[in-house]
């Protein structure tokens, strides 16, 4: 199928090798891993940590629960890094920004049919649109994966620039569902026209119903955004999420973000990891003593 869509990821030269892929991303961690667990580290894997709720009981009280801890983090541990962002359902941004007295953490809310993306493209831009209104500074979104792989790449570009435009001034994250995606093939292809369709950050994964997020797939994402800032200049971020809990899986995806984008990207202006568990366990390792914090 000829078209604009496909002709673009068709000139990408991103390895689609599994194996190469893999052999890739083991040589990253022998070479790196060891040498990355500073204390410095974990307080920035720390601050890149989008801290996330999306429980069927979220309620607005629980929301406010759980926001109260990233303000009392901050009276109880100010010498520490805070998490960059609290990730809640879109009727929650209101609770949280409401409650927040952080002013460097960002609300991030999900829309667009989360997690399945199977709703209307009018509702997914409506929801959208009001999380913003509701105080959202970020919004993650899931890629139409239906779409994607009939091959109907021009309906899920449009799909995602309508939610971009939808945005305003906050941050468009789009989650590819790498599980779902399975080869490097797919997964470059979604990342290129996830860029290309406005996307400020691509993600692995929602956490939810596929396997979640894995190295090998953060590496192709990573090489992507390489070759996407090559071409265009704008720098996109990247976020790991689903199922990453312990401090040494954080650590294995800052090996694969330094040494293929660099330091520049060892930001949470450009990285990030969707967690809940993880920030007990980073902090525990900060503080060298158990820590149940969040």
């Amino acid at each position: 199928m000829a078209d604009k869509y496909h002709d673009t990821v068709a000139k990408s030269n991103v390895t689609t090798n599994d194996e190469e892929v893999k052999a890739a991303v083991n040589k990253i961690l022998s070479d790196n891993l060891k040498d990355a667990n500073t204390p410095e580290t974990l307080k920035l894997l720390f601050s890149c940590i989008d801290l996330t709720t999306l429980k069927a009981t979220d309620s607005p009280s629980s929301v406010a629960k759980f926001t109260e801890r990233v303000n009392d983090f901050e009276n109880e541990h100010g010498d520490l890094p805070n998490v960059a962002a609290i990730c809640v359902y879109p009727n929650f941004a209101q609770v949280v920004r409401t409650v927040l007295e952080v002013s460097e953490v960002e609300i991030a809310a999900v829309s667009g049919g989360f997690p399945s993306a199977q709703t209307f493209p009018e509702v997914k831009v409506a929801e959208t649109a009001l999380a913003v209104e509701g105080g959202a500074d970020e919004i993650d979104v899931v890629m139409n994966l239906g779409d994607f792989l009939d091959g109907d790449w021009e309906e899920v570009c449009d799909e995602l620039g309508e939610m971009k435009h939808s945005c305003r001034d906050s941050k468009l994250k789009v989650i590819l569902e790498t599980g779902a995606l399975k080869t490097a093939e797919n997964i470059r292809a979604a990342s290129i026209l996830a860029m290309y369709s406005g996307a400020d950050f691509i993600k692995t994964s929602t956490g939810k119903e596929y396997p979640g997020a894995s190295l090998e797939a953060a590496y192709i994402m990573a090489k992507c955004i390489k070759e996407y800032h090559a071409q265009t200049g704008r720098k996109v971020g990247f976020k790991a999420a689903g199922g990453i809990t312990t401090t040494d899986e954080a650590l294995s995806y800052y090996c694969i973000v330094k040494s293929v984008l660099g330091e520049e990207w060892l930001t949470n202006e450009y990285f990030r990891i969707g967690a809940s568990r993880l920030a007990n366990n980073l902090l525990s390792d900060i503080l060298g003593t158990e820590t149940k914090f969040f």
